[in-house]
C-alpha cells in the first residue's frame, strides 16, 4: 500500500504477511460504508416544529428522544492521527449504541483552522521558496542555509482552489512535530504533498480547502456516524462562522467577562504577540509563574569581580538580583548564592541601576518594564559565577543587613534568575548547602567568615518549631546537598508547613499568620524600592516560529477567568455535569483553583477579528468555547458547504445573522423587529438548538482540562442557562503505539487512514475499543489488530454459513440448553448496555464480543448430538452484529 512506502513510518510497526482476509474485510466494510454515505443515514434533525406543536420541552424529549455527542474539531494542518481516532471513538461507539436504542443521534465534526500553526507554517514554506526556487529545485542538502522563523503580523489572500483528491496527506498532525526534518517542504512532502504542489501552500487559506475533505474521506473510512452537513471551518473564511464568534465575543464583553489591562502573559518576542496553548511547539498549558526579584546592593565586589568590572558599568549601582516565590523569609538571609560555573550578565536596567542575572532572566525583565526600553536587553557585561563569590551584599529585611555570595553548585540557568537568597531557617536546600561549604570551606574555595552566620528564626510552626529546615534535614536524615530526593521532599513540606501553619516571628508583620504576611511583606519590598516584581514561564515555552517565549506584562483583551462570582458559577455547572470518572472531576477542580486571566486576542495568525478593536484576532482557544450550539443550526445556515460560500436551505445571509438574532437563538433574547429574516425561520433554528442542546457528553484528551474544556465549561456558564450546560465530558489518556509513545522520527505512528487501510475499520475500532478507557494513557497494539482480522473473518464465515445452510439447525420446541443459552445471550446484552451507558468499551467489548461468543461455543458443544435451535441461531447473529 502507498501509505506504507516510507521505510521511516513502518520501521518499528508490524508488517501483514497476507492480506486477503484483511480485504475481503475492506471490501464489506467499503461496501456498506457507500451505502450509509448515499442514503444519508446519520443526517438527523430535530422534529418539525408541527410534530412538536403543543408539547412542553420535557414532552418533545420524552417522545422524541435524542442524543448530542461531540468531541474537540481537529486542526486542519494535517489529516489524523491515531489518536484522534481514539478520542473519536468514544463518542462514535456511543452514537452506535444511542441509534440503537431508537434516539435521534446527533454526531457533527468541525475543522478548527483558527491560530497560528498553519500561518506560520505558510510563512515558513514563502522563505523557503525564496531561498530554493518555487519547487524547491535549488536546495542542497548538504549546504542549504538555515530558514528563519517568521516575524509577519499579517494576514494572507482568499482561499485557492479545493485539491482534486483527498487521500494525499497520509502523516497528519503528527508530521508537524519532532519530525527531523528541517524545512517546511519536507514536512509537507512527509505528508503525501508532491513538492510540485507545495507552493500551494505558502497560502495559508489553501490549507482550509485542502484538508478538511482528508479528514471527512477518513473518518467516512473509520466508519464514524457523523452528519457532514453540520461541518464548518473556524476563521473569518466562513462568514457564519464568524458572524458567531463576533456575537459570542461580543456577548462576553457586554457582560463584563472580556476585560483590558496590565497583566503577566507568555509572550513571543519573535511573534510581537501573546503565545497561548495552540500557538506552542512545546509547554502547552504552562503559565506565568510570578516571584519576588529581590534587589541586593553590591557593598564591596571580590577581588576577582572587581577586575572585570571596574568602570564597566557607567556609574550605575550594581544589584545581584534573586527570584523567590518566599518573600516572607527575607528576614533570614545569612548569605546569597550563584551558580559558580554559570555565565552572569550585568544588565543596565536604566541610567542609574544595573542587574546581575543570567541572559535568560533579563530577556524576561526586558518586557515586564524592569529595564529603561521595553523589550530592549542591554547588556553592559558577562561575568563567570565563581568570580561573584565572596561579593559582600546589602540584604534587604534581613536581620543580618550585609552578608556574602557563596557557591552553590544546583543553582539552574534555566529558572529564576540564576542569583539565589539563603534562607537556612525555612529552606532545607540553602541550610544543607551551608553546612557543606562551612564543612569543606576549602574544598569550595571560600573565606570560612563568609559562612559564618547562623540561621535566623524567622517562622514558628507547630510541628517544627522555628527551625524548619535544619529540623527536617535531621528527621529526613539528609547528609549532603547532594541527597536531592529527600531535599526535594523536604522542600516540599517545609513550604506547605510555613504557608498554612506558620506564624511571623519578626519584621513588620511579627504575629501575622505566613498565608496574611506573605503578600504585605512583597509589597512593601517593592514599595521601598528594595525588590521588583518579576515572572517567568513555569517551564521551557517554544512558540510554533521556534521562538523560546518569555512572560511579559502588557495592556491586553483578556477573559476574566476565575473571577469569584464567574468561578462560582462554573463550579455550580461542574457539579452537575458526569465526568465519568473521579479522576476527570479532580482535574477541573485543580485547574478552577488556579485559572484565571487568559489572553483572548491576538495579532497574527488566522481568526475572527475582535469587534471593537479590530487590529486584533480572537485567540484560537477562545472562539472555540461554544461552538458546539453551532453545529445545531449550521446546516441551516450553510447547508453543508464547510465555509459558508453559499446560501443554506433556510436563505439567510450570513450579514443578517446580527447579534440580536443569535441572542434569539440561543439565548431566547426578544425577536429584533428590525431583523430582515423573517422571524419564521429564525425559529426553526432556535427550535433545532432547543432540542438538541444541551449536549450529551463531550469527548476529549485529558490534556485539554487545563484549557480548552475548562474554558468551555467557564463561557457555557456564562452565556446559557443552566437547562443548557453540559451534561458530560469524557477525557482519555495518550495513545501509545505497541506500548511505546507515537513518534514519527522513531517510526512509530500511525495515522487514521494508514490503520483502517492495514487492518481495516473494523479490525481498527475493536483495537481501539480494546485499547482502554480511563484517563491513564492506553495503547494501540497492532498483533491484537492483526488478530482481530482473524477474528472479524471467521465470524462472518461462520454467520453466513449458518444463514445459507440452516439444514442442520432445529426448530419447535426449545429444550433446557436452548434456554439457558438464550438466558446467557440476554444476560450479557444486559451487562453490555451497562458499559455502554458507562462509556467503558473495553468492557463492552470484552461481553459483547468475547464472552458472547464463547456462550455460542458453548451453546454448539452441548447441542452437538442434536443441533442448534434455528431461531436462537438467528438471535445470536443478530445480537451479535448489533453490539
Amino acid at each position: 500500500m502507498a501509505a506504507f512506502s516510507n521505510a521511516a513510518a513502518s520501521r518499528n510497526t508490524l508488517e501483514l504477511a497476507q492480506t486477503g482476509k484483511r480485504d475481503t474485510l475492506i471490501a464489506l466494510e467499503q461496501q456498506y460504508q457507500k451505502k450509509w454515505q448515499d442514503e444519508n443515514i446519520f443526517e438527523v434533525n430535530a422534529p418539525t416544529l408541527e410534530e412538536t406543536q403543543g408539547l412542553s420541552p420535557t414532552e418533545i424529549k420524552e417522545r422524541f428522544p435524542k442524543w448530542f455527542g461531540n468531541f474537540p474539531y481537529p486542526y486542519m494542518n494535517g489529516s489524523l492521527h491515531l489518536g484522534h481516532a481514539f478520542t473519536i471513538s468514544k463518542i462514535e461507539f456511543a452514537a452506535g449504541y444511542q441509534r440503537m436504542l431508537g434516539k435521534r443521534v446527533l454526531f457533527p465534526h468541525g475543522f478548527h483552522c483558527t491560530g497560528m500553526p498553519i500561518k506560520a507554517a505558510s510563512d515558513k514554506i514563502i522563505r523557503e521558496m525564496e531561498l530554493f526556487g518555487e519547487n524547491f529545485e535549488r536546495f542542497q542538502p548538504d549546504a542549504a542555509p538555515e530558514v528563519p522563523a517568521p516575524t509577519e503580523t499579517t494576514t494572507s489572500a482568499p482561499a485557492a482552489a479545493a485539491p482534486a483528491r483527498v487521500d494525499k496527506a497520509s502523516k497528519g498532525k503528527v508530521a508537524a512535530k519532532s519530525t527531523g526534518l528541517t524545512y517546511q517542504f519536507q514536512i509537507m512532502e512527509s505528508m503525501g504533498v508532491p513538492r510540485e504542489d507545495v507552493k500551494k501552500f505558502a497560502d495559508p487559506y489553501f490549507w482550509l480547502e485542502y484538508f478538511p475533505p482528508i479528514c471527512k474521506s477518513d473518518n467516512n473510512a473509520f466508519g464514524s456516524r457523523i452528519d457532514w452537513r453540520r461541518s464548518f471551518i473556524t476563521t473569518d473564511a466562513n462568514p457564519y462562522y464568524d458572524s458567531f464568534v463576533r456575537w459570542q465575543t461580543n456577548t462576553l464583553y457586554s457582560l463584563g467577562k472580556i476585560k483590558f489591562g496590565e497583566r503577566y502573559t507568555i509572550y513571543s518576542p519573535k511573534d510581537g504577540q501573546p503565545c497561548m496553548d495552540h500557538d506552542r511547539s512545546e509547554g502547552e498549558a504552562l503559565g506565568p509563574q510570578e516571584y519576588t526579584g529581590v534587589k541586593m546592593a553590591v557593598v564591596e565586589w571580590s577581588p576577582a569581580a572587581k577586575a572585570e568590572i571596574e568602570g564597566k558599568v557607567g556609574g550605575r549601582k550594581v544589584y545581584l538580583v534573586a527570584a523567590t516565590l518566599r518573600p516572607e523569609t527575607m528576614y533570614g538571609q545569612t548569605n546569597c548564592f550563584v551558580g559558580p560555573t554559570l555565565k552572569y550578565g550585568v544588565f543596565a536596567a536604566n541610567d542609574e541601576e544595573a542587574y546581575v542575572c543570567t541572559t535568560r532572566a533579563a530577556r524576561n525583565m526586558a518586557f515586564q518594564g524592569a529595564f529603561k526600553t521595553q523589550g530592549q536587553v542591554n547588556q553592559l557585561l558577562e561575568i563567570e559565577g565563581s568570580k561573584i563569590v565572596g561579593t559582600k551584599i546589602k540584604a534587604p529585611f534581613a536581620v543580618n543587613p550585609e552578608v556574602y555570595v557563596l557557591p552553590m553548585e544546583t543553582v539552574l540557568a534555566t529558572k529564576g534568575t540564576g542569583v539565589v537568597t539563603s534562607v537556612p531557617s525555612d529552606s532545607p536546600d540553602d541550610y544543607a548547602t551551608l553546612m557543606d561549604l562551612r564543612k569543606k570551606p576549602e574544598y569550595y574555595k571560600i573565606d570560612p567568615s563568609w559562612a559564618a552566620i547562623d540561621p535566623v528564626p524567622v517562622i514558628s510552626t507547630p510541628t517544627y518549631g522555628d527551625m524548619t529546615a535544619p529540623a527536617l534535614v535531621q528527621k529526613l536524615k539528609i547528609q549532603s546537598a547532594k541527597d536531592a530526593k529527600q531535599l526535594a521532599e523536604a522542600k516540599e513540606i517545609a513550604y506547605k508547613e510555613g504557608f498554612y501553619s506558620g506564624t511571623m516571628l519578626v519584621g513588620e508583620y511579627k504575629g501575622e499568620s505566613v498565608q496574611d504576611a506573605k503578600g504585605k511583606v512583597r509589597e512593601s519590598m517593592i514599595a521601598q524600592g528594595v525588590a521588583i516584581a518579576y515572572a517567568e514561564p513555569e517551564g521551557l515555552v517554544i512558540s510554533r516560529s521556534s521562538d523560546e517565549c518569555v512572560v511579559a506584562l502588557m495592556d491586553q483583551w483578556y477573559l476574566d477567568y476565575g473571577e469569584a462570582s464567574w468561578k462560582a458559577q462554573t463550579e455550580k455547572l461542574l457539579a452537575k455535569a458526569n465526568t465519568h470518572n473521579a479522576e476527570t472531576r479532580n482535574g477541573f477542580e485543580a485547574v478552577l483553583n488556579w485559572l484565571n486571566k487568559w489572553a483572548c486576542a491576538r495579532t497574527y495568525g488566522l481568526g475572527s477579528k475582535l469587534p471593537w478593536d479590530p487590529q486584533f484576532l480572537v485567540e484560537s482557544l477562545s472562539d472555540s468555547t461554544i461552538y458546539m450550539s453551532y453545529y445545531t443550526v449550521a446546516h441551516h445556515l450553510q447547508g453543508g458547504v464547510v465555509n459558508g460560500s453559499k446560501v443554506g436551505p433556510l436563505g439567510i445571509k450570513a450579514e443578517q445573522m446580527t447579534d440580536e438574532v443569535w441572542n434569539y437563538v440561543f439565548r431566547s433574547g426578544p425577536w429584533p423587529e428590525s431583523s430582515t429574516i423573517p422571524k419564521e425561520k429564525a425559529d426553526i433554528m432556535k427550535h433545532e438548538f432547543d432540542y438538541f442542546y444541551p449536549f450529551d457528553i463531550r469527548s476529549s484528551g485529558k490534556d485539554l482540562i487545563p484549557n480548552h474544556l475548562t474554558f468551555c465549561i467557564y463561557v457555557h456558564a456564562a452565556l446559557f442557562p443552566e437547562d443548557k450546560w453540559p451534561l458530560g465530558i469524557r477525557t482519555n489518556g495518550h495513545l501509545m503505539l505497541n506500548g511505546q509513545k507515537m513518534s514519527k522520527s522513531k517510526g512509530n505512528t500511525l495515522t487514521m487512514r494508514e490503520s483502517v487501510e492495514k487492518f481495516g475499520a473494523d479490525a481498527t475500532r475493536l483495537s481501539l475499543a480494546d485499547a482502554g478507557d480511563g484517563i491513564e494513557d492506553a495503547n494501540f497494539d497492532e498483533k491484537t489488530a492483526n488478530a482481530n482480522i482473524l477474528r472479524l473473518h471467521t465470524l462472518i464465515g461462520w454467520c453466513e454459513e449458518m444463514i445459507k445452510d440452516d439444514s442442520a439447525l432445529r426448530t419447535g420446541e426449545k429444550n433446557y440448553h436452548d434456554t439457558v443459552f438464550e438466558e446467557e445471550v440476554n444476560d450479557l446484552i444486559n451487562i453490555t448496555k451497562g458499559h455502554y451507558e458507562n462509556t467503558n468499551y473495553k468492557d463492552a467489548l470484552k461481553y459483547a464480543f468475547y464472552e458472547l461468543q464463547s456462550a455460542r461455543d458453548w451453546y454448539r458443544e452441548v447441542t452437538s448430538d442434536v443441533g442448534m435451535h434455528a431461531a436462537l441461531v438467528k438471535y445470536w447473529i443478530r445480537v451479535s452484529a448489533l453490539l
